[in-house]
């Protein structure tokens, strides 16, 4: 029991710090809304740490376990990359999505906080564990790649910025590249739980568009084939579809990735 309200309160804490994050960026309250980014990032580890102690196991088994890594990554990326020429502005757009992400839980997920059930036998395998990680880096990236890019639209009467272009393209690519590794893992690991490779399960289709949408944006990016207003567009978008390949697939499309 004890073990429940520590999940609860740690989730609860950090939805309020990250909102609280996401209010002091946009006020220009930088230093308030940094004390308030790491608390809600110490609470975000503590309801995985909590939430690790009740299941017996890293929690990667439904939505609301998922969304807990996903902020995660998130926020890392952004506390990481703060000092290195990164714009707080920035952290106003992250943390409001880091936000809904847990109003999203707190609406629609709520019994997940709770409940832990058993693994389903598919899921007990070190493939899972790499499959689901992998995912988890990619959706951070995107998040954070994402953020950057709405600001800079938010700016779009600036003259273009190749530190910027780069920094942007950078952070992508490590969410292509964890995608890649994660879509690849999935293959294997779903090869030995069902028999077969790829199945065109939902999930497994829109992890390919999602694939396909950042590979041309990383393809014309160095091939410089648009401009950065354009390049902006297509990462806020390749970011609309990972929220539709996790959110729209789970609750529209079921499958065989339906408990996640």
């Amino acid at each position: 029991m004890a073990l429940v309200f520590a999940n609860l309160g740690a989730f609860y804490g950090a939805f309020l710090l990250y909102a609280g994050a996401a209010a002091a960026f946009l006020l220009r309250r930088s230093a308030g809304a940094l004390l308030l980014a790491r608390g809600g990032f110490i609470l975000n580890i503590a309801a995985v740490a909590a939430r690790a102690a009740r299941a017996g196991a890293l929690p990667l088994a439904n939505s609301y376990e998922f969304i807990l890594l996903f902020a995660l990554a998130a926020v890392f990326l952004f506390l990481l990359l703060l000092g290195r020429g990164q714009d707080p502005a920035v952290g106003g757009v992250l943390f409001s999505l880091v936000a809904l992400l847990f109003l999203v839980v707190f609406l629609f997920l709520r019994p997940q906080i709770t409940a832990v059930q058993p693994l389903p036998p598919a899921l007990r395998s070190l493939w899972l564990i790499a499959h689901v990680l992998a995912a988890v880096l990619a959706y951070g990236s995107f998040l954070f790649a994402a953020a950057l890019a709405a600001i800079r639209l938010r700016r779009s009467a600036e003259k273009e910025d190749a530190a910027f272009a780069r920094r942007l393209y950078h952070i992508v690519f490590l969410g292509f590249a964890a995608l890649s590794v994660s879509i690849g893992l999935g293959a294997v690991w779903a090869e030995q739980a069902w028999g077969s490779y790829w199945t065109w399960d939902p999930k497994e289709t829109w992890a390919l568009v999602t694939w396909i949408i950042y590979a041309l944006y990383l393809h014309l990016s160095r091939r410089r084939a648009w401009t950065e207003r354009t390049a902006c567009l297509a990462v806020c978008i390749g970011f609309i579809v990972v929220l539709f390949t996790f959110f729209g697939v789970n609750f529209l499309l079921p499958g065989l990735h339906s408990y996640a």
